[in-house]
């Protein structure tokens, strides 16, 4: 116990991250004479006019059971008529997944799309005892299929010593850490190699640019308004560029736009944006633009950090802070829109709800004026959840959310559509599937983001149903996990449709004797579509005779091989762009379904060729690498494929 206590201490004094009379210490600048990240200094710091309300404590609906075992479901295909297709059914107890037939005026060019039905409810494999580092941050890579891990340097501890020198140099001190804070894994074989990180990547944000790098922004102190790129080769290792971004972004969110472009929102202290400059080039102060909305939605405790935020298919940008949402027009830096409250509480860092963007449905021959867009914000917790976790002592934990809320971003009179999810969850993730799917997967049921400050961790994932005939539920509660995945969890989608999960980490340092510990183990989670009585349905992608790079509007051929007769009514193929994942937040994460155009059949013995046209423009599909998939029966390929589209 003393030494447990005497490494809490070590740990937590560094950081200077202790409260006096509800405030944040300062942390030290970095830059003179520049704005530079400091720690959140008060509720008199911002206008703390929160936007909304404070709400009381939520009652979470009981779980539904999941089936037990990890063994094949009953499966049977049919098709059934559509009653509608939002079916908002509250009902969270559904025990099977329902067999869907989705109408062509939803936008789907080839009719009807067929699910199998299954009750299989999902199964969990450790894939990786020890990854060395607890993915606080995770992003697939294209082509090289490896996932990126990264935590924080500040701790200047992890699971994993580098393989010999240079050890980083530590700013003030000299002195050495030489412990990984960044890996690559391959999702096939768990094999890692250890990456080296001078700039601190604390709750930093990402995204993919047009060559599949990943371009990474902001983090803590010195990292807080650094750019880092990462290029995608055996050796390639973290290219760094610290002084590149105007402020500080720490706790910021990096969106693409259609033409390739890098904008990062927000920050702790920072209520601002700015466009992320080429490599090798540096914004300064005159690059940095005020965004009132930050200001407005700032709580006492914050609620507005890690926005939501996602590029709509007309090129507007999207942001949602806390409960308020607007339309940002990139091009003149000015709101267009501004949409409805949405109620019960908060839903960014620190009460922690988890949103995305849901699929982009294209006919063949695209030709609309407006493609829709929809987001989905589930979970998060009162405005005051994290005061009575983390600055009340007691710790009190009050219950999350259990509500999730969709709204159409390309409608002017667009409004909130609220259910109940089958339990409250905050600090989850909401994973896209390729078949247009949600899973929402990790997190907790009471309290609030930041270190011990969450209690209850949901451990079992639910399959949110993107569209239903109208009579089932929404929502189906899957097989849990045995291992809680609390604040700092984190997941990825890989090219056979699992799902990585990896990340835990509710303590500032790595702690092996805390009541949630820092956690290094890597799983992986097969959804309902996986179930082994399936595997019939599961197409193959013959990559070598398929189109892997498409510039917008032209056609591409996709050759699929598989067993027996093929119906094109029962096909889909989609299109996803890997997010960079941190803190609930799936940056960039975006689900496309493209319009089949032909369907040729027995090109070969049980082969066919799929004609597709890609994406019409690039606020549709910014430009760079997707993962292909061809579903059949609701069943994806056995492996997606890379393409890049380009201007």
């Amino acid at each position: 116990m003393m030494a447990s206590l005497f490494w809490r201490g070590l740990i937590i004094l560094p950081l200077l991250f202790v409260y006096v009379n509800g405030e944040h210490f300062l942390y030290p600048k970095r830059h003179v004479g520049k704005a530079e990240l400091a720690g959140y200094k008060g509720p008199d710091s911002l206008a703390v006019d929160g936007g909304g309300f404070y709400s009381g404590p939520l009652i979470a609906d009981d779980d539904g059971s999941a089936a037990g075992g990890n063994a094949g479901g009953t499966t049977e295909v049919k098709v059934e008529n559509l009653g509608k297709v939002d079916g908002d059914n509250t009902n969270g107890n559904a025990n099977s997944v329902e067999s869907t037939q989705v109408a062509a005026k939803n936008g789907i060019s080839n009719g009807n799309i067929v699910e199998a039905k299954t009750t299989f409810k999902g199964s969990w494999e450790l894939f990786v005892e020890n990854a060395g580092v607890s993915a606080m941050h995770l992003i697939l890579l294209p082509k090289i299929n490896q996932a990126l891990m990264f935590d924080a340097t500040v701790w200047k501890i992890s699971k994993m010593k580098l393989p010999g020198p240079p050890c980083r140099r530590i700013e003030g001190t000299n002195e050495e850490d030489c412990y990984v804070h960044s890996i690559l894994m391959d999702v096939e074989t768990g094999k890692i190699r250890p990456l080296r990180l001078n700039y601190d990547t604390w709750c930093s944000s990402g995204a993919l640019d047009i060559n599949g790098r990943l371009v990474s922004t902001g983090g803590y102190n010195n990292g807080s308004d650094t750019v880092r790129i990462l290029d995608l080769c055996d050796t390639c290792g973290w290219e760094e560029y610290p002084g590149a971004l105007g402020n500080g972004r720490w706790y910021a969110t990096q969106v693409t736009l259609g033409d390739g472009r890098f904008m990062v929102f927000g920050g702790r202290d920072f209520p601002t944006y700015e466009f992320v400059p080429p490599q090798g080039q540096k914004n300064t102060l005159k690059d940095v633009v005020d965004f009132n909305l930050l200001v407005e939605t700032h709580d006492p405790v914050e609620n507005n950090l890690y926005p939501f935020v996602y590029l709509s298919t007309d090129g507007n940008v999207f942001i949602f802070a806390n409960n308020r949402s607007v339309l940002l027009n990139p091009n003149t830096q000015t709101i267009i829109h501004e949409f409805p409250v949405l109620p019960n509480g908060a839903r960014n860092y620190p009460a922690s709800g988890s949103a995305c963007l849901l699929p982009i449905m294209l006919k063949s021959n695209e030709d609309r004026r407006v493609i829709p867009a929809e987001v989905l914000i589930c979970g998060g917790a009162s405005h005051d959840a994290y005061a009575k976790a983390d600055l009340q002592r007691p710790k009190v934990f009050l219950p999350g959310n259990t509500d999730c809320a969709r709204l159409d971003i390309t409608k002017k009179n667009g409004k909130w559509k609220i259910i109940n999810m089958p339990s409250a969850r905050l600090l989850g993730d909401m994973a896209v599937l390729p078949t247009g799917d949600v899973l929402i997967v990790n997190g907790a049921k009471t309290g609030s983001a930041g270190w011990d400050d969450a209690r209850e961790p949901n451990l079992n994932p639910v399959l949110y149903k993107y569209q239903t005939d109208g009579t089932g539920s929404k929502f189906t509660v899957l097989n849990p996990s045995n291992i809680p995945r609390m604040y700092h969890s984190s997941f990825a989608l890989l090219p056979d449709a699992k799902i990585l999960i990896a990340g835990s980490n509710t303590n500032p340092g790595y702690l092996d004797d805390a009541l949630f510990p820092t956690e290094v183990r890597v799983e992986k989670f097969s959804p309902h579509y996986l179930d082994p009585n399936l595997a019939m349905f599961r197409q193959e992608i013959i990559v070598e005779k398929s189109n892997n790079q498409v510039k917008y509007g032209q056609k591409l051929t996709v050759q699929i091989r598989g067993n027996g007769e093929i119906d094109q009514q029962k096909l889909q193929v989609t299109v996803y762009s890997p997010p960079f994942v941190t803190h609930g937040i799936s940056m960039n994460q975006r689900l496309i379904q493209l319009g089949i155009e032909e369907f040729n059949k027995n090109v070969a013995p049980n082969t066919n060729n799929i004609v597709l046209q890609a994406p019409m423009n690039g606020n549709i599909a910014p430009p760079g690498y997707y993962m292909l998939f061809v579903n059949y029966n609701g069943v994806p390929c056995r492996q997606s494929m890379w393409v890049q589209f380009l201007p």
